[in-house]
C-alpha cells in the first residue's frame, strides 16, 4: 500500500510512520523539517518526503502527492506553545483535511482512498447522541471560544462527517479519538469504543501515542477492521 502521512514529524506521526514502514508499506510525507525525522526513518527506501508546509502547497502539487495513494493519515496538530495554540494557522487541521480531500476527489481514484484522522476524545461525534453534563457543556463552550486548536479539531471531524459523508465515491474516512496522550516505548493492548466511556474533561482515560499509531496502522491495512469502523469515530483507550 501507499500511504500519505500528514504531521509525520510530530510525536504521534513519527510513530505511525515507523509502524507503517516496519510493515513494508510505501510512505509519503510532507515535512517542514526533515531533520526532525529519525535518521533510520529518513534512510528507509520506502519513505519519500516533500519538504514544505502543507498549506503552502498548490492544489496541483497536492493532487500529485495523493495520486496513487491507498490511504491518507493525518496526525496534524498544534504545538503546545503560545504561538502554536494562539498563532496562525488557526485552522491547520481543518484546512489540511479539506484541501487533501479535494485533491483526492480531483484525482477521481478507481477505489476509495482511506482517510484516517487523529482527533481527540474531547471532540464529539455529532452523528450520535453522546451525552454531556451541564459542566462539560460549559467547559467545551469555553474551549471552543478561547482555545483555537479545540475548535479546529471539531471542524476537521465535522468536515469528514458532513462534507465527505457516508456516500463519497472517492473517500472513506475514520476519525480516531484518543484520550489523554501518554508516552510508551511499546505497543500495548488497547480498546476501541463507539463513544467515550468516561469524561474526557473530568475523568479522562489514557492512550499511549504508540497505541494511537498502532490503531491507525491497523485501520489502514486491515480491511475487515476498516469495514467495521469506516464513517465512524472510535475512541481509543489503553486497556486497563
Amino acid at each position: 500500500m501507499t500511504i500519505l502521512v500528514l504531521g509525520a514529524t510530530g510525536a504521534t506521526g513519527e510513530l505511525l510512520v515507523a509502524q507503517l514502514l516496519g510493515r513494508g508499506e510505501e510512505v509519503r510525507a510532507v515535512v517542514r523539517s526533515p531533520d526532525r525525522l529519525q535518521l533510520e526513518l529518513r534512510q528507509c527506501v520506502n519513505l519519500s518526503y516533500t519538504t514544505a508546509s502543507l498549506l503552502d502547497l498548490s492544489d496541483e502539487r497536492l493532487q500529485e502527492l495523493t495520486a496513487g495513494c491507498d490511504a491518507v493519515a493525518s496526525c496534524l496538530g498544534h504545538n503546545l506553545t503560545l504561538r502554536g495554540v494562539f498563532g496562525q494557522p488557526r485552522r491547520l487541521v481543518t484546512d489540511a483535511v479539506r484541501r487533501v480531500c479535494r485533491a483526492i476527489e480531483a484525482n477521481q481514484p478507481e477505489r476509495p482512498v482511506k482517510f484516517v484522522l487523529m482527533s481527540s476524545a474531547g471532540v464529539r461525534n455529532r452523528d450520535l447522541d453522546e451525552p454531556l453534563t451541564t459542566g462539560e457543556r460549559a467547559v467545551l463552550a469555553l474551549l471552543r471560544t478561547l482555545v483555537p486548536p479545540h475548535a479546529d479539531n471539531e471542524q476537521a471531524a465535522d468536515y469528514l462527517r458532513t462534507q465527505v459523508g457516508q456516500s463519497s465515491k472517492f473517500i472513506e474516512w475514520c476519525a480516531v479519538r484518543p484520550d489523554s496522550l501518554t508516552h510508551a516505548d511499546e505497543v500495548s493492548p488497547c480498546t476501541l469504543h463507539e463513544s467515550p466511556t468516561r469524561s474526557a474533561l473530568f475523568n479522562p482515560g489514557r492512550t499511549s501515542r504508540i497505541n494511537v499509531g498502532h490503531a491507525m496502522t491497523r485501520l489502514i491495512v486491515d480491511d475487515e477492521l476498516w469495514t467495521n469502523w469506516r464513517g465512524r469515530m472510535p475512541v481509543v483507550y489503553n486497556a486497563e
